[in-house]
């Protein structure tokens, strides 16, 4: 796996539904949500915006996506969850299976982030971002070509506690 294979795969509408521990509220919750993930031209000038940011080349890019969310939680019925973020991959020019990935708005905090990913031998995509007061790893893989899991965890700044953990399956609507 790469992650122009994974990018690949990945473009569609999912039907998501996760399930987060918040460890420091002691506190569960349920998401059901829907995930779209479009391809975005490498030539789009977001992408090249978001390259500029963060000191990257144009030409090292490989694959961006946009995704973008919207879902509603058991613990507040009145609020809508939703958001978007562009995702730039830019591979290691010395090892296909790891690599950056620049993102408009980040996972734990909402400021742009760029992340270090790589993929185990069993083609897990495996992705860590740090943060100004957390870390996260997300860690995605495919069951089938229209079933994904991912799950997450939130750390600490220092990475010694953890704050959230969650687990999503999802199913690929269309696309």
């Amino acid at each position: 796996m790469n992650i122009q294979t994974f990018v690949a795969q990945s473009i569609g509408s999912w039907r998501s539904q996760r399930s987060s521990h918040n460890l420091a509220f002691q506190h569960s919750e349920e998401v059901h949500s829907t995930i779209d993930i479009t391809a975005v031209p490498a030539t789009d000038s977001s992408v090249a915006e978001l390259c500029v940011t963060h000191g990257f080349e144009l030409d090292a890019v490989a694959s961006p996506f946009h995704m973008a969310w919207e879902g509603e939680s058991d613990w507040d019925d009145d609020q809508k969850m939703e958001g978007s973020c562009l995702l730039v991959p830019i591979p290691d020019p010395t090892d296909p299976l790891k690599g950056k990935l620049l993102r408009s708005t980040g996972y734990a905090e909402t400021v742009p982030a760029v992340g270090e990913y790589r993929f185990t031998e069993e083609g897990m995509f495996v992705l860590e971002t740090s943060y100004d007061r957390a870390a996260a790893e997300e860690r995605i893989w495919f069951g089938t070509p229209h079933l994904r899991f991912r799950v997450s965890q939130i750390r600490t700044s220092d990475g010694q506690g953890i704050l959230t953990a969650s687990f999503a399956s999802e199913i690929r609507s269309k696309g």
